[in-house]
């Protein structure tokens, strides 16, 4: 039997994606790392948008997301049961703890474990050693129709930008860049008048989860030809700031 491995982070949509693909194929290992230690991030996320912009990040994320989580809750809840969601933990014994997928213990379990196909979810960027390690498809299944959307939270980029049709996930083979690598599946989502920036992610993993499934049996059964993404306009894209979201909402109704 095929062998698969989830290299993840430390988020529920690890778990949903776990639950949904356990009973249709062997999950031999999930491998969830550590977030990046937030003194390196913002390091780094300074270094490339700039100070004033990580500013207005932060205050958008202390500010305007906990509102949104909070009247959001009964939204999730029944976009949860519309896709019949399973946001149980995952078996314990399935589970390997590391501080990074890029270290020698995540290379040492993949090269043990010689798995088929490695699922990819909300991990840092893989190096080319790990991708290089195995014989095996990695992909990872993005917020966000690609080349367009790279980045986070593609669907409300593709909203503000008043692109409907590019609201939606990308099921994509993984290499060393972000979100740049051949196009498995792509779908879109509708998002109604109840849906905002908390919600868009859950839309966009239950409008996924059936293309990842479709894209993972068609790499098994070696009948898979991904797109290129070299095509067409490309950009990478980040979190709002405050003052961003504040006028996408005010002035393009875009929650």
């Amino acid at each position: 039997m095929s062998k698969i491995v989830i290299l993840a982070g430390k988020d529920i949509s690890t778990n949903i994606i776990y639950n949904a693909l356990k009973d249709e194929f062997n999950i031999d290992r999930v491998i969830i790392e550590n977030p990046v230690p937030r003194s390196r991030f913002l390091k780094n996320r300074i270094k490339r948008l700039g100070i004033l912009t990580v500013i207005g990040q932060i205050l958008f994320m202390m500010i305007i997301v906990p509102i949104l989580e909070i009247t959001s809750k009964r939204r999730k809840s029944e976009i949860c049961s519309q896709f019949e969601m399973n946001l149980s933990p995952i078996d314990p014994t399935k589970v390997l703890h590391v501080e990074s997928v890029n270290l020698e213990q995540s290379l040492s379990t993949l090269s043990k474990i010689n798995p088929s196909v490695v699922i990819i979810n909300g991990t840092r960027i893989l190096s080319k050693k790990i991708l290089q390690s195995i014989n095996a498809e990695f992909i990872n299944m993005h917020a966000g129709i690609t080349p367009q959307y790279r980045g986070v939270h593609g669907g409300y980029w593709a909203l503000v930008d008043r692109s409907p049709d590019l609201c939606g996930v990308t099921i994509h083979l993984v290499d060393p860049g972000i979100d740049t690598g051949g196009i498995l599946k792509q779908g879109i989502i509708s998002p109604s008048s109840n849906d905002n920036y908390v919600t868009y992610p859950l839309l966009q993993i239950g409008t996924g989860i059936p293309l990842l499934i479709k894209s993972v049996t068609e790499i098994l059964e070696a009948q898979f030809s991904p797109t290129s993404t070299q095509n067409g306009e490309s950009k990478l894209w980040s979190h709002p700031t405050l003052w961003q979201y504040i006028w996408n909402r005010f002035t393009k109704g875009v929650k």
